[in-house]
């Protein structure tokens, strides 16, 4: 891509980073005018004693607050609704986004559609559909991530799914974005080996995607880069050791620079996780983990260039294309990821249908080379089967 390309670049919120900042979330809400927050989150954070530490910090600064926590892994439109009636029969007047990928991305949905008339599937990210929405009347949005790997909290859209097609649906609109963003690594700290590494590996997807995927936008380059080489030095250490700061830091940061870096585009292994996510309710970041070598070995020719430079920068044993698909190789297995979709019970026998599906999926307009559907079905195979060919 040349230099001189044509691109648009804009650059997220305002974003208080570090260890005890959950602290601040009630000033955060009050900045925001709200004086009774509806707080969005998933059950597991529901039942967490960080949600007490949540709500107490709103709490300490005079204003009320309720809890909303009905939503699914991978949240679907109903989820949104209830939502929204939530809200309104709470008299709420802003949202703290509060969780994982579904927490947050759940709850922005609900700020947006508390303020609107039309359904949530008229906002789907086609065209110059945001143009439909009635930004006035959305809700505000504090986030708080507890996981360091969507990143959504940096995010202007939400992925939610619908259950009538089985099919997942990216929610865009620039008002979306959260104005104020607590990121308190500590709140990270109880978070499961399995899934500080699945969540881990969605940062390194949306970095690394979004250093490959085709376009001029040399700010996400130096962004994702960075956020890869924070990846590869903590990663691992977090996993190992849950409550050392330093890697939880490192992860969170990393995580919001993959969103960060991603509004200049994703790929074919979002093509592929939104298929099955939304065929098979598996988690997003475990099956990006997943088809990772495959996608980046099915991009090789658009992408050895750029890999051999990361190669060198994270200073990897062996070096170019080969070395860097040796890394995610090996991490992976040290990280106790699947190396097939065998173990996501994706068959062949799904092959024709997600392949056909991936196609349709906005992520996959970005990816380095054109893929068709037999393009697709051939990774899903090769996914299946483990065959790094």
């Amino acid at each position: 891509m040349s230099p001189s390309t044509p691109s648009n670049w804009n650059y997220p919120t305002a974003v208080r980073f570090g260890p005890g900042r959950i602290r601040e979330l009630g000033a955060a809400c009050a900045q925001l005018g709200m004086k009774n927050p509806l707080l969005i989150t998933d059950p597991g954070i529901a039942r967490l004693p960080i949600l007490e530490t949540a709500t107490a910090a709103i709490r300490a600064d005079g204003l009320r607050v309720g809890v909303f926590s009905d939503i699914q892994g991978n949240p679907i439109g109903s989820n949104v609704s209830n939502g929204v009636a939530a809200y309104r029969s709470g008299d709420h007047d802003g949202v703290v986004a509060m969780g994982g990928g579904s927490g947050l991305d759940a709850a922005k949905a609900v700020a947006l559609m508390v303020g609107q008339s039309r359904p949530l599937w008229d906002f789907e990210d086609i065209g110059d559909n945001w143009t439909r929405v009635n930004a006035e009347a959305m809700a505000p949005v504090v986030a708080v991530p507890t996981t360091s790997g969507t990143g959504s909290e940096v995010g202007r859209a939400s992925v939610i799914t619908d259950s009538s097609t089985h099919t997942k649906k990216i929610i865009f609109h620039p008002g979306m974005l959260p104005a104020i963003v607590i990121a308190d690594p500590e709140l990270t700290f109880g978070l499961p080996g399995h899934i500080t590494a699945a969540v881990g590996m969605d940062a390194l997807s949306h970095n690394l995607e979004a250093y490959c995927a085709n376009g001029n936008h040399p700010q996400a380059d130096g962004i994702a880069m960075e956020g890869i080489a924070l990846i590869h030095r903590y990663l691992v250490t977090a996993v190992r050791e849950p409550n050392n700061v330093d890697a939880r830091s490192a992860m969170m940061s990393a995580s919001l620079m993959g969103a960060t870096a991603f509004q200049k585009g994703l790929g074919a292994m979002h093509s592929m996780a939104h298929v099955i996510g939304a065929k098979l309710d598996s988690h997003h970041g475990l099956t990006n983990a997943i088809v990772m070598p495959y996608v980046l070995q099915a991009n090789k020719e658009a992408v050895a260039e750029r890999l051999g430079r990361l190669a060198r920068v994270l200073d990897l044993p062996e070096s170019g294309f080969d070395g860097f698909l040796q890394w995610i190789i090996d991490l992976r297995k040290e990280l106790a990821i699947p190396h097939t979709l065998e173990g996501l019970g994706v068959t062949h026998g799904h092959v024709t249908e997600y392949a056909a599906a991936a196609v349709l999926d906005p992520s996959t307009g970005s990816n380095p080379l054109p893929f068709n559907s037999d393009d697709f079905a051939t990774l899903f195979q090769n996914a299946i089967d483990g065959a790094l060919t």
